[in-house]
């Protein structure tokens, strides 16, 4: 409250008492006839601020109750104004006119710059408020995740799937807002897998352990309309994610090591054209998939596989244009499917179109085509569509069950050409010796195996629907999905002995033809105190039609010190967990060069060789605490 202000109030209860007091004094007066004393009003100024009115005889006339408290309310309203006036221009000589003029313009129009940290679409942050020195009305309030009138997607997002419940950003300055996460779980797969190594997920990664999921740093950065996001990446995923991409063996410097550490990385410039037109040039999110790259964004720890299985990243460029404050279109000119490099000879090209006509519903279209994103079988293309509905059926803030939404989400892809049938397949993908490589590069067709090129398609969906509880305070989120995949491209390999989408296994081969289908659900409880966290426990069940997920026995071979990876992940292991010297094919090589070498603890034939335990079904308990501001 100002110094000004104060005589306000003072002056408004001053009123409240002559009210009272005069109008006491005037009901007894009128019933009293045997008044002996008697007090004049004290003369109060006209409106104008003079003496009292005179009469005809040059007497003062006294005003009446009500004549007096006109006067005092007029002269009070007088003086408000004048008080409001010295704030107005103290304002501007602090801050000064140029950078209000700026400020407005920005608080008005905004700048559309997709939060990719805070959730896969939401379009536009508010611009950090103008600083002023102490003294000065504090600033507007910043939010992250709402937008307000005259931005693209006005409107409340935060209950949207990979959006995340965050709504402000407390740190924000002019021209740059922080942003830190931390992710650290515990999971316990039923299973029990005595090395802790789980397989075929991109969120859980080790069981019966707490283990720091994510740890990352950055913001965004805005400088007159040159902008630019860095988000850093520790934890599991800065080693997790690398790993699923198998570009990085083609040429020389160290890819992997180059990137693995920045989740997202870029710069670009926003023009003023219609409600936006942004172009950045970097690694950005993808979102194929809808669920945020981040799992304090999503309504699940685990997503379902048309999730998990699809990019979390591109490396490229991407065009962002807002041609109405409803529809976003945005382009992709990258080097391929998660990928930090260009696999064969063509690039990957896509898109996103997104479109939220009511505040209740989002809708949103991701293609991808023309990359050819499997290294040594140049000549094969993919292409893969991913469509999701996200709906808001049920919203009454005062009530218990406060909100209700639903996701939907369909995906279809295949891959096609890449020359000549060539190497060898088992159409039953259960015997992992067949292969004569870890990875089938021959061609292969988009819809029926014939003349010698296996079917190479994939189709999916997933479906979840969420219940808040008290005011957004406690979620429920029930779903799942299924994968129908005949050729494996969108399977995660195992890390079987260490292997990876560049090493391949033997023990679980990915050529086209190599069947894998799949399907999962998932009960999620969040607990949300703050919007900065969220406490989540879930529990979900996954089901393979060919042994995949990590048993008893795990899927690291034996070592001196218990379960540890050989080294040679390409080859495999004896009984003893030394290499053989063998894979791919080559299994009865391997068998003889165990038994010959005495690596097979007494065995022979397949028994003098290590193998990992997979199951056909995994059950898995997390328990998470997920920090975002």
């Amino acid at each position: 409250m100002s110094i000004i202000s104060k005589p306000l109030q003072c002056l408004r209860l001053a009123v409240l008492i002559v009210t009272a007091s005069t109008l006491g004094w005037s009901q007894s007066e009128s019933n009293t006839q045997n008044q002996t004393a008697h007090v004049d009003p004290v003369p109060v100024p006209d409106v104008k601020g003079g003496q009292p009115t005179p009469g005809a005889d040059g007497n003062k006339i006294q005003p009446t109750v009500e004549q007096q408290l006109k006067a005092m309310q007029d002269r009070i309203a007088e003086l408000e104004h004048e008080v409001q006036a010295q704030k107005a221009a103290a304002l501007a000589d602090t801050v000064g006119t140029a950078a209000l003029k700026s400020a407005t313009k920005e608080l008005v129009a905004g700048t559309p710059i997709p939060a990719d940290g805070a959730g896969v679409h939401s379009a536009a942050t508010l611009p950090a408020a103008q600083d002023a020195p102490a003294g000065t009305p504090a600033p507007p309030e910043i939010k992250a995740q709402t937008t307000t009138k005259g931005e693209p997607f006005e409107g409340d997002w935060t209950w949207l799937n990979s959006n995340g419940h965050q709504t402000d950003s407390p740190m924000a300055t002019k021209y740059f807002t922080p942003e830190f996460r931390a992710d650290a779980n515990y999971n316990i797969d039923y299973n029990h897998p005595k090395d802790d190594t789980l397989g075929g997920s991109t969120e859980t990664f080790r069981s019966d352990e707490w283990q720091l999921e994510q740890i990352s740093v950055g913001g965004d950065i805005r400088i007159d309309n040159v902008r630019g996001r860095i988000l850093t990446m520790n934890g599991l995923f800065a080693v997790t994610t690398p790993r699923n991409d198998p570009s990085v063996q083609r040429g020389n410097w160290d890819l992997t090591g180059a990137y693995k550490y920045v989740s997202e990385a870029w710069g670009g410039y926003h023009w003023d054209v219609n409600h936006g037109l942004n172009l950045d040039a970097g690694i950005f999110v993808s979102y194929i998939g809808l669920f945020s790259y981040y799992n304090f964004d999503n309504w699940t720890y685990q997503p379902s596989f048309v999730s998990s299985n699809t990019p979390w990243f591109f490396n490229g460029l991407r065009v962002q244009w807002f041609p109405t404050k409803k529809l976003k279109i945005e382009p992709w000119f990258i080097n391929g499917w998660q990928s930090y490099a260009r696999a064969n000879g063509k690039p990957g090209l896509g898109g996103q179109i997104l479109y939220r006509p009511t505040p209740w519903l989002d809708l949103v279209w991701n293609n991808y085509g023309l990359g050819e994103d499997v290294p040594g079988a140049p000549g094969r293309s993919r292409v893969h569509a991913d469509y999701s509905a996200q709906v808001k059926v049920y919203d009454q803030p005062k009530k218990l069950l406060d909100k209700i939404a639903f996701t939907v989400t369909g995906d279809a892809g295949c891959e096609y050409g890449g020359g000549p049938a060539g190497g060898s397949y088992d159409p039953k993908g259960n015997s992992p010796e067949m292969g004569t490589s870890s990875t089938y590069t021959g061609g292969v067709n988009c819809h029926n195996a014939k003349n010698g090129r296996p079917k190479q398609d994939f189709v999916g969906w997933m479906m979840y629907n969420r219940y808040w509880f008290k005011k957004d305070l406690f979620a429920v989120t029930l779903g799942g999905g299924q994968m129908n995949n005949p050729g494996r491209y969108l399977t995660l390999l195992p890390p079987i002995n260490g292997a990876t989408a560049v090493t391949g296994s033997p023990y679980f081969t990915e050529n086209a033809g190599d069947r894998a289908q799949m399907h999962d659900g998932t009960i999620t409880f969040d607990y949300m105190p703050s919007q900065f966290i969220t406490f989540r426990l879930e529990t979900g069940y996954r089901y393979s039609d060919v042994p995949y997920w990590t048993g008893r026995g795990g899927i690291t071979p034996p070592g001196a010190a218990g379960p540890s990876n050989n080294g040679a992940p390409t080859q495999y292991a004896c009984a003893n967990g030394a290499p053989s010297g063998f894979g791919y094919g080559n299994l009865t090589a391997a068998e003889n060069a165990c038994i010959g070498a005495g690596n097979n603890n007494g065995s022979s034939g397949t028994a003098a060789i290590w193998w990992p335990d997979l199951r056909t079904n995994q059950t898995v308990s997390t328990l998470a605490v997920m920090v975002r501001f």
